[in-house]
């Protein structure tokens, strides 16, 4: 399990600068705009969260988090990937608290979060079942989980990809991807009824691509993005 997730974490180290480029087009676009609804929509309004932000990146979430008037602690196994958040945060002048923490295992006491988001990240991680555990743990009663992710299991990123990467890069990602057990799963009804076994209420979108896809600046892969909404 370790070597695994040093591997992940180098992958991401590697394309940090180029993926950090890329999330600041994207938050300046409509696309940022129509998170930044998704967000004010779906989150308790009138009410400063204290929101966890997993997998955090570049800080794409942690940026429109703080802006809304949250407190976010973005973390990320990528430490480059840390570095880029805290200088567009920095850039934007805004302000999130980011901390290198695995996904799996969360150096939080129970219940410290109202929130928590994820975008793109539970597909590359060993253990689903033991992240949503943790974050569950986290989460205070009545706290929501907003996951944003994609069923890459089934897929070849030399087809689905439209991102600007290398051929070797594009190998290395199927490599990883076709070593993890929730490639083996249909998503997002295998999440939803894990997420329903440990007592969330669970509502899902199973396709909001036309939705937050619509900059023709960025570059987004061709399978659907799903949602996934989940109350403690």
């Amino acid at each position: 399990m370790e070597k695994l997730n040093q591997k992940i974490e180098n992958y991401w180290d590697k394309r940090s600068e180029h993926f950090s480029k890329s999330r600041r087009l994207e938050l300046d676009g409509v696309d940022g705009v129509a998170w930044k609804n998704i967000f004010k929509k779906n989150l308790p309004a009138d009410k400063n969260l204290n929101i966890l932000d997993i997998g955090t990146g570049a800080g794409f979430f942690a940026a429109i988090l703080s802006e809304l008037g949250h407190k976010v602690t973005g973390i990320d196994m990528s430490a480059k990937m840390l570095n880029e958040a805290e200088k567009n945060l920095r850039e934007l002048k805004l302000f999130a608290e980011f901390k290198k923490m695995n996904a799996q295992a969360l150096n939080f006491a129970d219940e410290t979060f109202d929130a928590i988001v994820t975008r793109n990240l539970t597909w590359t991680l060993p253990d689903v079942k033991a992240a949503y555990r943790e974050w569950r743990r986290v989460l205070k009663v009545g706290g929501v989980l907003m996951n944003f992710d994609s069923d890459y299991g089934d897929k070849n990123f030399s087809t689905c990809s439209k991102t600007k990467i290398t051929a070797a890069q594009i190998s290395e990602c199927d490599a990883i991807k076709n070593s993890l057990t929730i490639s083996t799963r249909r998503r997002p009804m295998w999440d939803a009824g894990f997420l329903e076994g440990i007592n969330f209420s669970v509502r899902l979108e199973e396709d909001i691509s036309h939705i937050v896809h619509r900059d023709n600046r960025c570059v987004y892969d061709l399978v659907p993005l799903f949602a996934i909404h989940a109350v403690k």
